[in-house]
């Protein structure tokens, strides 16, 4: 457990930790499997607890790669559309998609601000703002401040935990991950929840 404890505290501290951190989260704007929000988290878990790594640097290294990962999947829109790959006409992921295309349509804003705190759907939105037309200065705009409230969000979850567990960074990091985890849940379902009101409330 020392020896694990020892390479977690050796990597959080090391500079190489923000760029696997912008690579990770730049991917996960395309693969869903790409865990950037655990990793802010824990990071942030090990930060306050331990000190490394710096908070004013890994909330906007962490913002900066959502936007850009978010611009670069409306742009993949824009040139591929919705309908090029297969996955994409599977009749989930074309109602997810058909979702997304009205609520650009009828709260663009909101839909964008929140979207990127849930893995899928802010695939969904991004793809679908390129796709249709939607106007990039916009977007860019309103996924910057969504990228700067997400790696807030995450970071200061897992800050929150570091504080808590001060000397027992694992514990911190542990129950920061855990804690974010079923906050996504909670989110993603409160989404869900949502989308399926407006829409009763258009029928």
């Amino acid at each position: 457990m020392e020896q694990i404890t020892d390479a977690t505290l050796l990597l959080a501290a090391s500079p190489w930790v923000y760029v696997v951190v912008f690579l990770l989260t730049v991917l996960d704007a395309f693969f869903i499997v790409v865990p950037s929000e655990t990793v802010v988290v824990a990071l942030g878990a090990l930060a306050l607890s331990t000190g490394s790594p710096d908070l004013t640097i890994l909330i906007p290294v962490a913002a900066v790669a959502a936007t850009i990962g978010d611009s670069l999947t409306f742009w993949l829109g824009r040139v591929v559309g919705l309908v090029r790959f297969a996955w994409m006409r599977r009749p989930r992921v074309a109602r997810v998609l058909g979702w997304a295309a009205r609520s650009l349509d009828d709260r663009a804003a909101a839909v964008l601000l929140t979207a990127r705190f849930v893995p899928f759907g802010r695939i969904a939105v991004n793809l679908t703002a390129g796709a249709s037309g939607f106007r990039y200065s916009r977007f860019l705009a309103l996924t910057a401040v969504a990228g700067v409230c997400w790696a807030s969000y995450n970071a200061l979850v897992g800050a929150l935990f570091g504080a808590w567990f001060e000397g027992n960074p694992l514990l911190a990091v542990a129950m920061s991950v855990a804690v974010a985890l079923v906050l996504g849940v909670l989110v993603d379902r409160a989404g869900a929840r949502l989308s399926t009101a407006w829409n009763s409330r258009r029928n």
